[in-house]
């Protein structure tokens, strides 16, 4: 039986069909009707039921504030969705210049603090604290390069990445909030304490992963994960590809007392090529979409997975970022990971793409027994170029993606949007996306955004902006 929300969604989803039919005849009995943007303005129209916002942004800010400006009210760096707002969480002068992606801690439902990578050199800080009471700001470790992807896991440890390739480095850390000052030599893979510091030894490297430049982490509660190299196609070269991590001993469940015990410690790799005809041999440049294969990369410890995918002939994309688990997927079971790959918006012209891959159950996934399968959800376009993160938000389901395109090159600043889920129509796309905010300043970009467990409380940085340190900011206001 359905419920009251949903009879009357379908109500209004009737209403929406009824006009577009109506609208359809006309254009077919009179001509000159734009179809699209009647769609468009349908978005719009219900931005509150879809989107959860009174109106959507209307178009790209090209305005580019001063730094005297945004450090006066560091909210002014962005405009917003009519009935969003935002909260300033951290601008301080030594909230790192480039807070890439965060997780909540210690849970997302009553979070204390931000566990944030800083995606800067050796010398800066690489992985913050920040607390979300007062904004202060902590570093908890030192000596990362292009820190970028963090995630909290099942099993109550943090891992993060390092985005550069082909040696960086996949760390996972245990109690975090006793790690402090702590110093990563990036080749030998060791930590130490700095002078006053302490936890070095709650930290570790996981080279069962394999080396890449790690961005997306779509890692579920047994420790499958799948992440991708970001990577771009260069004199023929395919691009970064997408990689799978099976443990030896998957997750039952609960915290781990010391991080010998992290599924992450040993397993397999596997890495994804698309095309199964003609005995699975129909692989190569035209095959980006559609039933694949894992390949087994042989040998995964500590692997340059780059290299391993010119090797294995692996599927490659044109810069694969974020990657997010469908949780509404996994609540039923199925595996479904969604991520962007950018793309390059000024020089070619090459939209963004948001793509989904599926791997059967989680049982079956974990079992390596599935069929994988890559579809596009978002193509992009001018208005709406180079995909970066994304973040689901919970309950509404709806994808927040965030752009990372060529600011002062094309004239516009980076947009946040949300994207509805592709519904019972016959293609596999979403239902339609609308813009939700603009940055005011062409230098930064959005990144690093993560809902809390209500989906009400959106935390979000605009990177690299124009003040020379971070902003972090906690947008509210859904419907």
């Amino acid at each position: 039986m359905l419920t009251f929300e949903e009879t009357e969604m379908n109500k209004r989803n009737w209403l929406i069909a009824l006009g577009i039919v109506t609208l359809a005849t006309s254009a077919a009995a009179f001509g000159g009707v734009d179809f699209g943007l009647f769609r468009d303005a349908q978005l719009d129209a219900h931005s509150v039921q879809l989107f959860g916002i009174v109106t959507p942004v209307e178009a790209s800010s090209t305005d580019s504030i001063d730094a005297g400006t945004a450090d006066a009210d560091p909210t002014k760096l962005v405009t917003l969705a009519k009935g969003l707002e935002a909260r300033v969480v951290s601008a301080y002068p030594n909230t790192p210049a480039n807070v890439d992606m965060m997780a909540l801690w210690p849970n997302d439902q009553n979070p204390t603090y931000l566990i944030a990578c800083n995606e800067e050199g050796t010398t800066a800080p690489g992985v913050v604290r920040i607390r979300l009471s007062d904004g202060a700001v902590q570093t908890m470790i030192t000596g990362t390069t292009s820190c970028d992807p963090v995630r909290r896991t099942a099993w109550g440890t943090i891992i993060v990445g390092e985005e550069t390739a082909p040696t960086g480095w996949l760390l996972e850390m245990i109690n975090p909030l006793a790690i402090n000052n702590v110093l990563f030599d990036r080749t030998a893979g060791t930590f130490t304490d700095s002078i006053g510091g302490s936890g070095a030894a709650n930290v570790t490297v996981r080279p069962a992963v394999g080396r890449l430049a790690f961005e997306g982490l779509g890692l579920f509660p047994n420790g499958v994960l799948y992440y991708g190299d970001e990577n771009r196609p260069l004199n023929g070269t395919p691009g970064g590809a997408y990689f799978k991590f099976i443990p030896t001993t998957p997750w039952a469940g609960g915290n781990i007392s010391t991080l010998s015990q992290s599924p992450l410690a040993s397993g397999t790799i596997y890495g994804l090529r698309l095309g199964k005809r003609s005995g699975n041999t129909d692989y190569g440049q035209g095959s980006n979409t559609g039933l694949g294969t894992w390949i087994e990369v042989i040998p995964s410890f500590n692997a340059n997975l780059r290299a391993a995918a010119a090797t294995l002939k692996l599927t490659g994309y044109y810069r694969p970022e974020d990657l997010e688990v469908d949780r509404t997927a996994l609540a039923q079971g199925y595996v479904r990971v969604c991520g962007n790959n950018t793309g390059n918006e000024g020089t070619d012209k090459n939209w963004g793409e948001t793509v989904c891959i599926t791997d059967g159950t989680l049982a079956q996934a974990t079992a390596n027994t599935a069929t994988p399968e890559l579809q596009y959800l978002v193509m992009g376009s001018w208005d709406f170029a180079m995909m970066d993160n994304l973040a689901q938000q919970p309950r509404r389901g709806n994808w927040i993606i965030h752009e990372d395109g060529d600011g002062p090159d094309v004239g516009r600043n980076n947009d946040l949007w949300s994207c509805l889920e592709d519904g019972e129509d016959a293609d596999t796309l979403s239902d339609g996306c609308v813009r939700i905010g603009t940055l005011n300043d062409l230098s930064a970009e959005w990144t690093g955004g993560i809902f809390d467990a209500s989906g009400t409380h959106f935390y979000v940085s605009v990177q690299h902006n124009v003040t020379g340190h971070g902003v972090v900011l906690d947008i509210t206001g859904w419907r």
